[in-house]
């Protein structure tokens, strides 16, 4: 038997949470003195002290926690319920860290208003491609509604690439258009491409490499698309360098020089995937948006 003192060591807790414990009846003492009010625990009270910090310290109440282990829920079905906690909790995690990395863009970009370089923009024809490519539905264009939809579709479709024996033939597209008419309002249809060898419709010559003939979709039995994304007579183009997370800053800078100059937009910019190996710091996308004179 354990004094409250020594069960506390023991258990890696306050003296003053077990008398709290005590109180509400989540974890009563093994013996209390009848004389002199003190508290004893045994050593098998510390699986129950185990639960009860692990189910606290993952965000159940704690009368949560007192239902829970009443039920004396078996260590399978704790292990269980222990785990879905800890994705929930990772998931919560990895969304407040994209939310930062948000927050952080918008005041990069904040700061960056006035200073940005003309330089920095170049207006050019972007070729026609084929390309093998997912599409998928996101809530908005906001980055923490694009970020879960396109990394999926992207390893998606390398996996089924290379199970079909498809080499890409250049870097990763993406581009996005407005959700179809049954989906929410303001929904973007994402698109996850990467181009691959084919001759393109209006492409003098074929590109180098095996060929994948338009149209092989999943009903071919390969389990993407191929299409030809077409080309854009004039589009404006900027280099990113770093996260897409933090694509906000040169998004910006691309939509102010294409007013200062007399331009207008004609659709979503296309993200064209120069590097994308390493460490997201290290990545580098050109940005290409549609334009028109205004």
């Amino acid at each position: 038997m354990f004094s409250i003192g020594d069960f506390a060591k023991h258990g890696r807790v306050s003296v003053r949470m077990l008398r709290h414990y005590d109180a509400i009846g989540l974890l009563r003492p093994a013996h209390v003195d009848p004389y002199t009010g003190y508290r004893g625990y045994r050593a098998s009270q510390l699986a129950r002290l185990n639960r009860v910090i692990a189910l606290k310290e993952l965000g159940f109440t704690l009368q949560q926690v007192r239902a829970v282990l009443d039920e004396e829920v078996d260590v399978g079905e704790l292990r269980g319920m222990l785990r879905l906690r800890r994705a929930e909790l990772a998931a919560a995690m990895a969304a407040d860290a994209a939310r930062l990395t948000g927050i952080e863009a918008r005041l990069r970009t904040i700061e960056s208003e006035g200073t940005m370089s003309a330089d920095e923009v170049v207006i050019k024809s972007v070729p026609t491609v084929r390309v093998a490519e997912l599409s998928g539905i996101a809530e908005s264009f906001e980055p923490e509604h694009i970020g879960p939809v396109i990394g999926p579709l992207y390893e998606e479709l390398f996996r089924r690439l290379a199970a079909a024996g498809v080499q890409p033939a250049g870097p990763a597209i993406a581009y996005y258009e407005p959700g179809p008419a049954d989906a929410p309002e303001g929904s973007v249809a994402v698109h996850a491409a990467v181009q691959v060898a084919g001759q393109a419709a209006g492409q003098p010559g074929a590109q180098v490499g095996a060929q994948v003939q338009v149209g092989a979709g999943p009903d071919a039995g390969r389990g993407f698309d191929v299409v030809d994304l077409p080309g854009v007579e004039r589009a404006a183009t900027i280099v990113h360098r770093g996260s897409m997370d933090a694509i906000l800053p040169t998004a910006q800078t691309l939509a102010r020089w294409i007013e200062a100059n007399g331009y207008r937009a004609t659709g979503y910019a296309r993200e064209l995937y120069l590097d994308c190996e390493g460490p997201k710091e290290t990545w580098v996308t050109e940005l290409q948006e549609a334009v028109s004179e205004a």
